[in-house]
């Protein structure tokens, strides 16, 4: 019904408009979402136990979907196992001048230029307060206006405020569309960001996993460094990938727009960074996988590669509500 009906009616309009106006739908007429939409399978056989968190199923929504926690709750009903808030920043910012968002609908895939928009770390929180026993990650970046030497500073605000309200933490330094933020991924500006906040975690009476957000575009010397620094700072994972740069084997009219790449042109890029953060660090960790998922077999693939749980946020978009469905049925049938 989805694919057939309600994806044609709304990809008939600018994405960025047809997200708040489903976001609206959702918060005050989800019940009637329910009536039509199919039900989440529960079975003890999904449940995956990851960095010490019980996951009812390992299939996520990834960061960027519900940027300020307004929707965590009616998604989760969706059959999600968790859901990923943010990018959330210290301050509320507007992000980029719009238009940000292009769907490339030959490729089954977005380009965003989103730039971090959200209302401020202060105003999840309050929605967040109301969290009906969802897992939530909290996925934190700088704002725009902060200069790469203070960036620490506004991680740290992030995460302490965030820390009553989280199950793990997401340390975004891999989006395309804030300048220079990108360079916090060399070894060493890295290296200190992520020791700064994994002492304050250890200073908790009850430490949360931090993980932390990797581009796809990494080279295979910039992800053995990866492997280092998860071992040196001894954080709890990583998520593989965000969004690439790359435009290869694009071929829709929206490909030359400025911004990450999201959607199926991904999901072998984002595959073979698993494989190779899992085989060479020796499955020393573990592995969340995003990145063009749109069937149950890519989700699999994720897996296979490595990955411990996956997220959706593109396929999401593209295939509707019934992936969540085909991925742990397929989870449950290859007894995975």
């Amino acid at each position: 019904m989805y694919k057939t009906l309600i994806r044609p009616i709304l990809f008939k309009f600018d994405p960025e408009e047809v997200h708040h106006f489903t976001f609206s739908f959702l918060k005050n007429f989800g019940f009637l979402a329910k009536l039509f939409l199919p039900k989440p399978i529960e079975d003890k056989r999904l449940e995956r136990e990851v960095f010490g968190l019980k996951f009812k199923n390992p299939v996520g929504l990834a960061a960027g979907f519900d940027k300020d926690a307004k929707l965590f709750n009616e998604l989760s009903d969706l059959g999600f196992g968790f859901i990923e808030i943010g990018t959330l920043t210290p301050k509320a910012q507007p992000g980029n001048d719009k238009k940000r968002l292009f769907r490339l609908k030959e490729d089954s895939a977005i380009i965003n230029r989103m730039g971090f928009n959200n209302g401020g770390v202060d105003e999840a929180i309050e929605r967040l307060k109301r969290n009906k026993n969802v897992l939530i990650g909290g996925n934190i970046g700088k704002n725009k206006v902060t200069p790469n030497e203070e960036a620490v500073n506004d991680y740290k605000i992030c995460f302490e405020k965030l820390f009553p309200y989280v199950d793990y933490f997401v340390v975004n330094v891999s989006s395309p569309n804030t300048p220079n933020l990108r360079e916090l991924q060399d070894k060493k500006p890295l290296t200190e960001l992520l020791s700064t906040l994994q002492n304050l975690n250890l200073e908790k009476s009850k430490p949360k996993p931090i993980l932390l957000k990797i581009a796809p575009d990494l080279t295979d010397e910039q992800l053995l460094d990866i492997i280092d620094i998860i071992k040196e700072t001894k954080i709890a994972g990583v998520i593989a990938t965000n969004t690439t740069l790359s435009r290869e084997n694009v071929t829709s009219e929206n490909k030359s727009e400025m911004g990450g790449l999201s959607g199926k042109p991904l999901s072998k890029q984002s595959t073979e960074v698993i494989r190779f953060l899992s085989e060479k660090s020796g499955k020393a960790f573990p592995i969340i996988g995003v990145g063009g998922i749109h069937s149950a077999q890519e989700a699999l693939e994720k897996l296979e590669a490595g990955a411990s749980l996956v997220q959706l946020y593109t396929g999401f978009i593209y295939e509707g509500p019934e992936l969540i469905n085909e991925i742990n049925r397929e989870i449950l049938r290859q007894k995975i």
